[in-house]
C-alpha cells in the first residue's frame, strides 16, 4: 500500500486516486462477496440487493479513505518520517477543503444506496449505516479519535468482519419480508452469518496491525496510541498470528458442522499467509512492511472468494 517516491508529480486523477486509495477497496468488498456466498448456501440470495451492498461498502470505505487523510493532516499524524503510503492533504497535493468536502460528498452517496438498503432491511440498516459513518469519521476525527487511543483494531474488526457480512447476509434475507421492518425479523442473521464473518474481521485486523507495527516509532512521537504503541512489538504480532490464526479455524468449524469439504477451500491461502507472517515477525521498516501490507489485503481477498466459492457451489450439490 505504499507510492513510490517520485520526481515527477502526480497529476490531479492521480492525486485523487492515492486519495481514495483503490488498493484498500478489497477490505470493503471482501465481507460482502462472503455475505452473499453464505447467503446463495442458504437460498436467499437476492443479486440486486447484494450489488447495492457492495456498492454501500465500497463508498463507505473511499469516505473512510478520505476521513483518515484529511483529520490525519489536521491532527498533525502524517510526518515527513511516516513510511507508509502518500497523503494527498499532507502532502500538499489536494487542498484539505476539497478533501473534506469529497469525504461528505462520498458518505452522502452512501447514503443514497442506504436508502434502498433500509427499505429492504428497516430500522436496523439505518442504526448499522449511520454508526459506521460516524464510526469512520470518529476513528481519526473529533475531540478524542479512537483511532488514536487503541480502539481502531476493535472498530475494524466489528464493522469490517462481523457486521459487514452479517450485514450483507441479512439485507438479502430480509428482502423476501415486508419492507421497513423496524426490527430483525425472525431468521434473516443466523449465526453461521456472524460466524461467516470471523475470518474477514480476523483478517481486515491483520491489515491495520501490519500497518500499526510499520508505524509504530512514528505514531508513538505524534501521540497516536496505536495498539502497537501501546503493548509492544510482540504483543502486536501476537495479535496478527491471533487474527489470522482465527481466519483458518472457521472453514475448519463450517467444514464439520455441515456446510462439507468445500468449505476448506480457503486453505489454500495458507502458504501466501505464511510467507507474510514470517516478514512480520521479523521487520519493522516500511521496506518490508509496505509489501506485506499490500499481499495481506490480497490474503484478504483471495481467502473470501474461496470461502464463498466453497460455500456457493456447495449449494448447487
Amino acid at each position: 500500500m505504499s507510492q513510490e517516491t517520485t520526481s515527477v508529480a502526480p497529476t490531479r486523477v492521480e492525486a485523487w486516486l492515492m486519495a481514495a486509495r483503490p488498493q484498500t477497496l478489497p477490505a470493503g468488498a471482501a465481507p460482502v462477496v462472503v455475505g452473499t456466498g453464505l447467503a446463495v448456501y442458504e437460498g436467499v440470495a437476492a443479486p440486486l440487493v447484494a450489488v447495492a451492498a457492495l456498492v454501500g461498502a465500497l463508498l463507505l470505505q473511499i469516505g473512510t479513505n478520505f476521513a483518515n487523510d484529511y483529520y490525519d493532516y489536521l491532527n498533525g499524524a502524517d510526518t515527513e518520517d511516516r513510511s507508509g503510503f502518500t497523503r494527498v492533504t499532507a502532502g500538499g497535493l489536494i487542498d484539505p477543503t476539497a478533501v473534506k468536502r469529497a469525504m461528505w460528498g462520498t458518505y452522502g452517496l452512501a447514503v443514497v444506496v442506504g436508502a434502498y438498503l433500509a427499505w429492504l432491511g428497516g430500522l436496523p440498516v439505518v442504526i448499522v449505516g449511520l454508526s459506521g459513518i460516524a464510526a469512520g469519521v470518529l476513528y481519526t476525527g473529533g475531540p478524542y479519535p479512537y483511532g488514536y487511543r487503541g480502539l481502531g483494531d476493535l472498530f475494524v474488526f466489528v464493522y469490517f468482519g462481523l457486521i459487514a457480512v452479517a450485514g450483507t447476509y441479512y439485507v438479502q434475507a430480509a428482502s423476501a419480508v415486508q419492507p421497513f421492518p423496524l426490527w430483525i425479523p425472525p431468521d434473516t442473521v443466523p449465526i453461521a452469518a456472524v460466524v461467516a464473518g470471523l475470518p474477514a474481521a480476523g483478517l481486515s485486523t491483520a491489515i491495520l496491525v501490519v500497518n500499526n507495527i510499520r508505524d509504530r516509532e512514528t505514531d508513538a512521537a505524534v501521540g497516536k496510541r496505536t495498539l502497537a504503541v501501546t503493548l509492544g512489538y510482540r504483543a502486536a504480532r501476537l495479535e496478527f498470528l491471533l487474527a489470522v490464526g482465527l481466519a483458518y479455524a472457521i472453514p475448519v468449524a463450517f467444514s464439520l458442522t455441515g456446510y462439507g469439504p468445500l468449505s476448506l477451500l480457503p486453505l489454500a491461502t495458507l502458504p501466501l499467509a505464511a510467507s507474510i507472517g514470517a516478514t512480520v515477525l521479523g521487520e519493522t521498516s516500511g521496506a518490508a512492511l509496505n509489501p506485506a501490507l499490500e499481499r495481506t489485503g490480497q490474503l484478504l481477498f483471495a481467502h473470501s472468494i474461496l470461502f464463498a466459492g466453497g460455500l456457493t457451489v456447495a449449494s448447487y450439490l
